[in-house]
């Protein structure tokens, strides 16, 4: 801290030794005007990096600020501190635990100075002058516990030359110039002089020399062995603090295996039969979140902790790790589902917890963040489930760190923009729009930079507002929307079936301008497929820009950088762009982040989330994702478009299957929610299984077109009979599966998931020759007819009139050259949620074709697809409740 001469001089001659014998040495400055608090978080990056083996921190502190310099230096991780000075090395110093602490390196220098002169210790009578922390004390200890009968003396002393006529070795540092006189040493005492001082010397150019403590030349005739100053003990100092560094990183590579991490795995307590979802999450006492954040290598301020048991985590993180090579991607996804889901969420969790609990690799899960609807209408919330859990699950599945609300925020500034926005177009001029928009601050009128951005897209490459002539202010000012065009909606993170059609601007002070319009369910937001498929700051600020929200009435694309929104939404998202690190039952973390619909955008966890997990595992690692839906959906999404994006390529596919969801694609009875399953279900049923594995054989397929091997996960429930699990395994093998293994992780947790994840550890290992489906540069029909033909098994598609119109408009607005995202339902390969199994030879219907060109996808409408979910007759809501007394969540699944 600061500049001073001294400082300098000492930390240049370290750098110099250091490079001499091969450490990797590096000063870092901070200013005169550095803070306590400043100084604090450099060290707690230090202590926090594992490539720094050892630091110190230069005494004085040369700031004009006030620091307590006994903070700063017990803030240094007491492994880390080479220099011996924190209170703990010190503590363990005088309690005699030489082997577990750093000893401070001029005692340290002094006590090798003394073995190397052959004399035996043990037994001998030492004297030390001075008490100081940095030499007198610890010397005193040092020179104990090697078995020296000690005495300390210091300025207060009043039989100082009797005492040191008594030492066989005499250690002096008491920082006065040749204070101890020759004639006071014992003859063939050991003499050790750490004083610096400077006394007046004419025949020095400097007009003074450098002597110690002791009067050398006396001293040297009756001592047998005497350092000089200068060079005795300075250099010998510099020595140690070399080897303690040294020391430090082989106790550091003997405690941590590279790239393996150190993290602790609580312990589960299995109940028979097993509690509901909320008491199991609630009777775990999950990790400090900052524990689970430097398990995982993350440093102190990359971490932004919300509460004990979340935190964001800084896109930094990607730079530092830059290097650092990716571990093995897994993607779980399933089979087309019953309207109960089949268990991809608890497979996820279950599969990262016998990973990571039980093989002791490193893993991450990466999951999306649920919506507030669900939680509260019929389906519930989605951290997993039984002893497969993201903890808390009910900070998990309500607010979690606001990125939703973020989202609402940021979508609904949107829309109040484009609202407005028409409506001051129908009531100004041109030059009153112009003088509102470019206003005149204190006689100066300026663009800003968006506006700027708006005019090079005009082509007016002007930059002074009074140069514009009359046409060019009115391309500028009007962007002239056509209402009947406006694809934006505004959003709400709860199910209201009310707000899928209403009137706004009803108002008389919106003077006659109303429409029809609608509200969705926030989830459902480009925003939230922007977030998604981000790579940082700025790809979502330019995603942003690129958002189309309607068309100007000469069928111009409007975007919201037209609207002049976009740094106000990076603004509002620039938090909400940061990964949620949260962990599982089992103390394995997870990142939450984004939570795109499945059917409308492509429905996985963000880019970015993956991004930072495969790095922090390394490449013996494990990350593992969930795409949502079947794999006719999630899993084709994930792969041409989410790893499109994100140049990421997966090694592994888990695909997830039920011997429920079998029986009913085999032709059993109607699975409805909240009522009771038939007995077809419950029952042995070998049949109805065998056939029902006609869509588990597709979804394989589907999978192993991408050229990823495929790992099937039975997940069993209590009234599957073996004879029908092992069917199931038996058909996904002769289906292509790599493998295909029963599970039990939902009442047993990671360790039900063992063979699981056993699987996946081999099948990682096997070749993956990832493809693509299609190139983004066909023809917008033609990839839409290679999903339906490749992967739902459609004989061909059909256009519907409003669809071949969006192809010609989207095509000729230069939108054809994206990928295809499918909104289908997600309970049949095909178009219809009555065909179950794996139906052929139907002709796919395309209503309409939307376009999320910040999200960077078209989005052929597969029939009617609801974008606000409604509230059933009895939601979950009723069972949900908050103790009083205790501040507990009671009800939620």
């Amino acid at each position: 801290v600061g500049n001073r001469d001294d400082s300098n001089l000492y930390i240049n001659m370290k750098l110099k030794a250091a490079a001499e014998i091969g450490i990797s040495a590096n000063h870092i400055k901070l200013p005169n005007t550095a803070t306590e608090a400043d100084v604090l978080k450099c060290i707690a990056s230090l202590n926090a990096d594992p490539a720094v083996h050892g630091f110190i921190v230069q005494l004085p502190l040369d700031s004009n600020k006030p620091i307590n310099t006994e903070k700063i230096t017990n803030a240094v991780a007491p492994e880390k501190d080479v220099d011996g000075l924190s209170s703990i090395n010190a503590g363990k110093l005088s309690r005699g635990d030489l082997g577990d602490c750093f000893i401070p390196c001029t005692p340290k220098g002094c006590m090798e100075l003394i073995r190397q002169t052959g004399v035996q210790v043990a037994g001998k009578r030492a004297v030390v002058i001075g008490r100081s922390k940095i030499v007198g004390a610890p010397m005193h200890d040092l020179l104990l516990w090697n078995n020296a009968t000690v005495t300390t003396c210091h300025s207060k002393t009043s039989t100082l030359a009797e005492e040191v006529g008594k030492a066989d070795i005499l250690v002096v540092a008491a920082g006065r110039a040749e204070m101890v006189k020759g004639e006071w040493i014992k003859p063939g005492a050991i003499v050790i002089d750490c004083g610096i001082n400077h006394v007046p010397d004419s025949t020095k150019a400097s007009g003074k020399r450098v002597v110690g403590d002791v009067a050398y030349n006396s001293a040297k005739e009756k001592a047998s062995f005497i350092t000089p100053v200068p060079g005795g003990v300075g250099p010998m100092t510099v020595a140690m603090l070399m080897q303690s560094t040294v020391e430090s990183a082989q106790r550091f590579l003997e405690k941590f295996q590279p790239g393996k991490w150190t993290i602790q795995y609580p312990q589960l307590t299995l109940q028979v039969p097993v509690p509901s979802d909320i008491e199991i999450s609630q009777s775990c006492m999950p990790k400090p979140i900052e524990q689970v954040a430097k398990e995982v290598g993350l440093f102190p301020d990359e971490v932004e902790l919300y509460g004990q048991t979340k935190a964001k985590v800084q896109l930094s993180v990607l730079k530092r790790l830059q290097n650092q090579p990716d571990g093995k991607y897994v993607v779980v996804t399933g089979i087309t589902p019953t309207p109960l889901g089949e268990g991809k969420s608890t497979t996820t969790v279950g599969l990262v917890q016998a990973l990571g609990a039980h093989l002791h690799q490193n893993v991450f899960a990466c999951v999306r963040q649920p919506s507030q609807g669900p939680t509260f209408g019929i389906k519930g919330g989605a951290a997993g489930g039984g002893y497969c859990q993201v903890v808390p699950m009910e900070e998990f599945n309500l607010h979690l760190t606001g990125d939703i609300h973020a989202i609402t925020a940021a979508n609904n500034l949107v829309a109040a923009a484009i609202d407005a926005r028409i409506f001051h177009e129908l009531t100004q001029s041109d030059q009153a729009l112009y003088n509102r928009l470019v206003p005149s601050v204190n006689g100066v009128r300026k663009f800003s930079d968006i506006q700027i951005r708006r005019l090079q897209k005009l082509g007016i490459n002007k930059t002074d507002p009074m140069a514009l002539t009359k046409e060019e202010v009115n391309a500028f000012v009007r962007l002239d929307i056509d209402p009947g065009t406006i694809t934006w909606q505004r959003v709400l993170d709860t199910n209201d079936r009310f707000l899928r059609k209403i009137t706004i601007g009803q108002s008389v002070t919106e003077k006659g301008f109303s429409r029809t319009a609608q509200f969705d369910i926030t989830v459902s937001s480009e925003i939230m497929a922007v977030l998604a498929l981000a790579d940082g700051l700025d790809d979502m600020k330019k995603r942003f820009g690129r958002m189309v929200v309607a068309c100007s009435k000469k069928g111009q694309p409007v975007t919201a950088d037209d609207l002049g929104v976009t740094g106000a939404l990076a603004v509002l998202m620039k938090d909400a762009i940061k990964p949620n690190l949260m962990q599982t039952l089992e103390g394995t973390p997870v990142f939450v982040h984004a939570g795109p619909f499945a059917n409308i955008a492509h429905g996985n966890s963000s880019v970015l989330a993956d991004k930072i997990a495969l790095k922090l595992v390394g490449k013996d690692g494990f990350v593992v994702t969930e795409a949502g839906f079947g794999a006719d959906i999630g899993m084709e999404k994930f792969f041409n478009i989410k790893c499109r994006y994100s140049g990421l390529r997966p090694h592994v596919v888990v695909l997830v299957a039920t011997i429920r969801a079998l029986k009913m694609h085999g032709g059993g009875p109607a699975v409805t929610a909240g009522v009771p399953l038939p007995k077809e279900y419950t029952e042995e049923n070998l049949q109805l299984v065998a056939k029902g594995c006609s869509n588990l054989n597709k979804q394989i397929q589907n999978a192993r077109m991408f050229g990823v091997p495929v790992v099937v996960a039975v997940n069993a429930f209590k009234t599957d009979t073996k004879a029908e699990l092992a069917l199931v395994v038996q058909q996904a093998k002769e289906a292509g599966a790599f493998d295909a293994v029963e599970c039990t992780h939902w009442a047993e947790g990671g360790k039900g998931a063992l063979a699981l994840a056993r699987a996946v550890q081999r099948a990682s290992q096997a070749p993956s020759n990832f493809r693509f489906l299609y190139n983004v540069e066909m023809p917008v029909v033609d990839k839409i007819r290679l999903i339906a033909q490749q992967v739902y098994g459609a004989r061909d598609i059909e256009l519907l009139p409003e669809a071949q119109e969006k192809v010609a408009l989207y095509t000729k607005q230069g939108f054809g050259n994206l990928p295809i995202c499918m909104a289908k339902t997600h309970l049949s390969l095909s178009h219809d949620p009555e065909q179950k199994g794996a139906p052929t030879g139907f002709v796919l219907p395309i209503r309409d074709i939307r376009a999320s060109v910040g999200a960077g996808f078209l989005y052929p409408l597969v029939g009617t697809m609801s974008t606000m979910p409604g509230l059933p007759t009895r939601p979950c809501f009723y069972d949900i409740d908050l103790d009083p007394v205790s501040g507990e969540v009671n009800g939620l699944f």
